[in-house]
């Protein structure tokens, strides 16, 4: 799901820039890279670069039960991993302009819509990761480093520094269709009840 998630996000995003004036601009890719080789240069030069900086899982619904009553039997899973991305987007466009203009776009963007579901998304369903993509629900939040912060992610990345911002993408889910145990739906208590008090 997080290839699924941020491959809907730059097609989502790349149609709305295309609709700005700011055409096929862009790619998802590790932003680290830009420097590692001529090649790597040319692919994300005058691009939007969305990167996954990091994962983290949303430890308050770690610990819900999971079970589903299908045709009369109870099936129990493990708990589905709910994951918050750190997404960044860094423009690395031609002039410092265009960069700006693509960043300012970009927030502009996510600001209008912050909310992606399988119902208010549309996104190439052809590609072969998305076969078994039913349902999907995640929220973008912008997400403000400090100034040291910052620096160190730069830093960590190779240096460079461009324009750019960081967005949370909270709560996607990550569940494997493995059943643990399968048992009876219990459907009444029998027995007989005795009085402690006597």
């Amino acid at each position: 799901m997080i290839y699924e998630a941020l491959q809907i996000l730059s097609e989502q995003l790349d149609d709305y820039l295309s609709t700005a004036g700011l055409n096929n601009l862009v790619v998802l890719e590790n932003i680290a890279l830009i420097d590692s080789s001529a090649e790597n240069a040319d692919r994300l030069n005058n691009k939007l670069v969305l990167t996954l900086l990091n994962l983290q899982e949303e430890t308050t619904l770690k610990n819900t039960p999971n079970f589903k009553i299908k045709n009369g039997k109870t099936e129990y899973k493990n708990p589905p991993v709910h994951l918050n991305l750190y997404l960044l987007i860094s423009a690395n466009c031609d002039t410092y302009e265009k960069s700006l203009r693509s960043i300012s776009k970009t927030v502009q963007f996510f600001q209008g819509k912050k909310v992606f579901t399988s119902t208010n998304t549309v996104y190439n369903r052809t590609n072969v990761a998305f076969d078994v993509l039913d349902y999907f629900k995640f929220i973008l939040e912008l997400y403000t480093l400090s100034l040291e912060e910052l620096n160190y992610v730069w830093g960590t990345l190779g240096g460079r520094q461009l324009p750019s911002v960081i967005y949370k993408i909270q709560l996607l889910e990550i569940e494997q269709d493995i059943k643990l145990s399968t048992s009876d739906v219990i459907t009444h208590v029998g027995g007989i009840l005795n009085d402690i008090n006597q």
